[in-house]
């Protein structure tokens, strides 16, 4: 039962093309495992097209018509792709391997390094997308029982829970929630003792470990 969701503000914003890719990414994993979501979304998608006939039109320039073309005539021709048929591949073969899940079908395409240690049953993935490969995405693997530092953040984090459960102080977040967190949030989140948790995290800036040892770390690994 996923009982932590994304905003009506994040799914306007994701509608409205208004999130970076890696925002829109772990949303798009939220949407993928959560009925009630995409039904929200789909009340305002319907409500947006709504207003949009409401609204009082507004005439073009007159040379808007030439300048959209002049503009497409401007605009490189793609350079033709050549079509690879491999009918038996698995995408999922370029995620890190795990026994804890299946990968949600959003992260097709999307590459990532092995598991890197961090410290005792903690470990992460970077993961790359091909709509923004510098993008801060991470996969974070806790194993049952453990925690990560004592930490806030310089920025937005958007944190999609994949498998397991950590509890924070704030609630507990089980497969399936989403949890977004900026500046104001103190937090040092600890895996249940039930099993590992696995998390897709969007990183709008870095961490602020409160220990010395942690933030070095964080510096090296990029968070």
């Amino acid at each position: 039962m996923i009982h932590h969701h994304p905003g009506d503000d994040l799914l306007l914003a994701l509608a409205a093309g208004g999130l970076g890719a890696g925002q829109s990414l772990v949303l798009s994993v939220h949407l993928e495992q959560c009925d009630h979501c995409r039904e929200r979304l789909h009340t305002l998608q319907a409500l947006g097209g709504a207003l949009l006939e409401e609204a009082e039109p507004v005439p073009l320039s007159a040379d808007a018509w030439i300048e959209t073309l002049e503009r497409l005539d401007a605009g490189d021709d793609p350079a033709p792709v050549a079509a690879v048929d491999r009918p038996h591949a698995d995408w999922r073969a370029s995620l890190p391997p795990t026994d804890a899940l299946v990968w949600p079908e959003s992260l097709r395409g999307c590459r990532a390094t092995p598991w890197r240690w961090v410290g005792p049953g903690v470990s992460f993935s970077r993961l790359q997308m091909p709509a923004d490969p510098d993008g801060s995405l991470f996969l974070l693997r806790i194993g049952a029982g453990r925690s990560l530092p004592r930490h806030s953040h310089a920025d937005i984090e958007f944190t999609q829970v994949l498998s397991g459960a950590f509890d924070d102080g704030r609630s507990v977040f089980g497969p399936g929630d989403f949890d977004e967190t900026d500046g104001e949030v103190h937090h040092q989140p600890a895996v249940l003792p039930s099993g590992e948790c696995i998390c897709l995290a969007y990183l709008g800036g870095r961490l602020r470990f409160e220990g010395r040892i942690a933030s070095v770390l964080g510096r090296m690994i990029g968070m």
